[in-house]
């Protein structure tokens, strides 16, 4: 099969090897041209535009986006419009909004296009461990990109699934995230109770290690927790600042409009957010607040 890769980030560009070295036929085409230029190296073909891409794919095409989600999804659909072919299939394999997704597809689909949504896991690892893929869309056009899930996947049985009609993908993968808030938040706060209690000396790099087998807290993500620990014990220089794609933003609000309590990844939320302040205001008026009930001193910035 032969197939269009859009936006070549690094989990892009480590599908494109992936397919490549599966023995798909790639035209990959990036913003950057150095990103391309490093998966041609790989074996695959190189685009210098998006007109450059579709032309060298026979139709009936497949287009495999993997760009950030938001408005550069809907301004690469609105460039690919007067180049694709009635028939030409585009995927959308980035964190996307589910809702966003069921629009586009409405959209796509009027343009006489057909259109899949993947919810896409695996990060850097997935070059070397395969995706996991969360697939919405028809049975037809899931069928017919089949043997690229097949070769993306961890195996052509496992780790991929058609989850339902076009946005349950990107649905399913929301919650994905979600869960990964609430998973990395328990083990941070675990190994911050551990490394304060300092009359033990622990050592927190043995102990990831050791949990990591047999322990039923022991997951791939204890396993990543362990390399950092490895390579930073003390974690040195790191500054506290976690970043979020939208995905837990997606699946509290979800969670809400479906009455369904979900505490431990809101929490995670929140933390992410609070990662960021640099100037705590809510911790300052409280100070105040108490000083002004109780008289209890508050404490002055040098």
């Amino acid at each position: 099969m032969k197939l269009g890769m859009v936006g070549l980030g690094k989990m892009g560009g480590n599908m494109t090897v992936r397919l490549v070295q599966g023995g798909h036929s790639v035209v990959g085409y990036a913003r950057n041209p150095a990103v391309v230029d490093v998966v041609v190296k790989q074996g695959a073909t190189g685009a210098s535009t998006l007109a450059d891409l579709v032309r060298q794919l026979p139709a009936p095409r497949v287009i495999w986006l993997m760009i950030p989600s938001g408005d550069p999804v809907d301004q690469t659909l609105a460039q690919l419009r007067p180049l694709l072919s009635p028939g030409d299939l585009i995927v959308d394999g980035g964190n996307s909004y589910y809702r966003d997704s069921l629009r586009r597809s409405a959209l796509v689909t009027g343009w006489g296009f057909r259109f899949v949504d993947v919810g896409t896991s695996g990060g850097i690892w997935g070059l070397q461990e395969g995706y996991s893929m969360m697939v919405g869309g028809t049975d037809e056009d899931v069928e017919r990109i089949r043997p690229i899930l097949e070769t993306l996947a961890p195996g052509p049985q496992k780790g991929w699934g058609h989850m339902g009609p076009v946005g349950s993908g990107h649905f399913v993968k929301m919650v994905h995230n979600g869960i990964e808030y609430g998973l990395m938040q328990a083990y941070a706060e675990g190994f911050a109770v551990l490394q304060a209690k300092s009359d033990f000396s622990l050592d927190l790099h043995q102990i990831a290690e050791v949990w990591r087998y047999g322990s039923v807290v022991r997951s791939w993500l204890l396993e990543l927790t362990e390399a950092a620990l490895a390579e930073n014990p003390t974690l040195k220089g790191v500054e506290p600042w976690v970043a979020d794609s939208g995905e837990g933003r997606w699946t509290v609000t979800e969670a809400m409009e479906l009455n369904i309590p979900a505490p431990i990844i809101t929490l995670a939320l929140q933390q992410r957010l609070r990662s960021r302040e640099t100037d705590p205001f809510t911790e300052r008026l409280l100070a105040m607040m108490r000083n002004k009930f109780g008289g209890h001193e508050v404490k002055t910035e040098p």
